[in-house]
């Protein structure tokens, strides 16, 4: 029997790419052959990419008349691309994570009558999948909000998925406290400034204890790293872990943004966070993303027109200062968690293959 092609289309950052890295591992293990379209942006989160073969793609977006123009004249070519990539090797299925360089192979594959499977990590559409969800097959979600879609859970990483069967322990009465900040590729200052001077901020008793991880722009490195340096407070600071699921295993608290990966790994390695939403993503996604783990118990959220120094304090010293309620927001989060999203999307790729 021929091995039948699976091509996965995902924009350049993590929140599309690690979904989509996520799928091509389940699709490989039941004998697909993989495709990974995307532009140059995704290749700093696909190093661990399964793929037999990636295909970048022109592709852009833009505002304004003359932006828009040559997005779309970007996005034509990228679609004349894709479609002889596909002519010549084959697509059995065109499955499509949103951000505008998954918008080419889509287009390519609903021009030639290709089976298609779009997956929404957000609570709410994308622009790109908006836009594209009344021409394809299949529409899957992460979040049972999301009207119109098939519900399976995003799907994580499979060193974080290990982490679902492990047990969560709280500190020790006067052991480390081990907190992980993540994100702060936009609104960076909250997360680079704020989170530092309110970890500062902390009683003795806590702050002594206290062993942070965190990343930042590399514009505010220094600021961050001065801030924990005049503190006492043993860190490291850097733009990007890769190894993302050791330190996960590592917190018992995350402090970040709740972009939809954020909160399904945070869901299935049952950690306790605190998220603040990004204040300018597109329809508030990020709000409503971080409200099914604040509606269990396993979150405490903060709008970003909120967050000031005294008022993220106050809610660490909440939570750190309580390892009862750590365990239990733990239980929480491991409650919502969809562990098997991956092979749940993956069925619904062959289904829509077939």
């Amino acid at each position: 029997m021929k091995t039948r092609t699976c091509v996965v289309a995902a924009g350049g950052t993590g929140g599309h790419m690690f979904p989509a890295e996520a799928l091509a591992r389940a699709m490989i293990a039941r004998g697909w052959h993989v495709v990974l379209a995307s532009d140059h942006r995704g290749e700093q989160y696909a190093q661990a990419f399964l793929a037999e073969h990636r295909l970048a793609l022109d592709a852009a977006t833009g505002s304004g008349p003359l932006g828009l123009i040559k997005a779309g004249i970007a996005i034509a070519r990228g679609v004349a691309q894709a479609r002889r990539e596909f002519s010549a090797r084959g697509a059995d299925v065109v499955v499509g994570f949103g951000g505008y360089p998954s918008a080419p192979a889509l287009v390519a594959a609903i021009t030639q009558g290709r089976p298609t499977v779009i997956h929404e990590q957000n609570a709410v559409l994308g622009r790109t999948n908006r836009i594209l969800a009344p021409f394809v097959g299949t529409v899957a979600g992460s979040f049972a909000a999301l009207t119109r879609a098939k519900l399976v859970g995003s799907p994580v990483r499979a060193e974080i998925r290990s982490l679902m069967d492990r047990a969560y322990a709280p500190p020790s009465a006067d052991g480390p406290i081990h907190v992980l900040v993540t994100g702060g590729s936009q609104g960076a200052r909250i997360l680079s400034e704020t989170t530092p001077r309110a970890l500062a901020a902390l009683p003795q008793s806590l702050r002594s204890r206290l062993r942070v991880q965190q990343q930042s722009r590399p514009e505010t490195l220094e600021a961050a790293r001065q801030i924990y340096l005049e503190a006492g407070i043993e860190a490291e600071v850097a733009p990007f872990f890769r190894d993302m699921a050791a330190r996960l295993a590592a917190a018992h608290l995350v402090v970040g943004r709740s972009g939809a990966s954020t909160c399904a790994e945070l869901a299935v390695a049952a950690l306790p966070s605190i998220l603040i939403p990004l204040k300018i993503a597109t329809d508030d996604h990020q709000r409503l993303n971080a409200k099914g783990l604040v509606e269990a118990g396993a979150a405490v959220m903060i709008l970003e027109d909120d967050v000031t120094v005294d008022r993220l304090r106050a809610a660490l010293a909440e939570v750190l200062g309580d390892p009862g309620r750590l365990a239990a927001m733990s239980a929480a989060a491991r409650s919502v968690a969809i562990p098997d999203a991956a092979e749940r999307l993956a069925d619904l790729v062959e289904a829509a293959a077939r």
